[in-house]
């Protein structure tokens, strides 16, 4: 797989977002965050198996699954160099992290393997321009038998109107932006790869799971 050096204008983004932000960033994020323990519940991650999440963050989700998954190899690639120092201290010799672009990166280059066992990418999507080419490259980084776990912000459509557009302004100052067309991004994915495909709406929307199995 080709790769290139992350997007310098979103690395810079991302840095200026997270320098003061990662200091409370997983105080605050647990508060509307939603479906992010349940993606790590139903991973069915086994002993020995490589699991890779891309937008790791401060490391949270990745401390989390090896809490509920004992035995499993972590890996966590982000474009924040800010982010990654929090994943860094909070993982110690207990994962790989690497600094890198989830829409283009070479998964040997960065971590010595080709392919993973379980790929995360949990509230990243809404975050990264060109997310189509993330959730391509993410579904290429799965070992035959793997699968691809995601969750992120739906479409909200059971929440009050003003509710929804009170969300999605606030979200809209962090430059997160709800990717509402996933599922069909999904499906076309999962039909030009042979990739099986599961889909599943939070409540009232506010998030939506997508699973892809090679």
């Amino acid at each position: 797989m080709a790769t290139r050096p992350h997007t310098p204008d979103h690395a810079a983004l991302m840095d200026k977002v997270y320098r003061g932000q990662r200091h409370i960033y997983d105080l605050t994020r647990k508060y509307y965050l939603f479906g992010r323990d349940r993606l790590i519940r139903e991973l069915d991650a086994q002993p020995g198996m490589a699991v890779l999440e891309l937008g790791c963050g401060t490391g949270r989700n990745l401390e989390l699954i090896r809490k509920a998954w004992p035995g499993v190899q972590c890996h966590g690639l982000d474009i924040s160099s800010e982010m990654l120092k929090n994943a860094r201290k909070r993982l110690g010799g207990e994962g790989r992290l690497a600094l890198g672009d989830a829409t283009d990166f070479d998964t040997a280059a960065l971590f010595g393997r080709e392919g993973f066992d379980r790929v995360v990418l949990s509230y990243a999507l809404s975050m990264i321009p060109d997310w189509q080419a993330a959730l391509s490259h993410a579904a290429a980084a799965l070992a035959p038998g793997g699968s691809l776990h995601v969750v992120d912000f739906g479409d909200c459509k059971g929440l009050p109107g003003f509710l929804r557009r009170l969300l999605y302004g606030w979200l809209a100052r962090f430059h997160v932006a709800p990717r509402q067309d996933l599922p069909e991004v999904a499906e076309r994915l999962a039909h030009a790869h042979g990739l099986q495909l599961e889909v599943v709406r939070g409540p009232f929307g506010y998030y939506q799971m997508v699973r892809l199995t090679r």
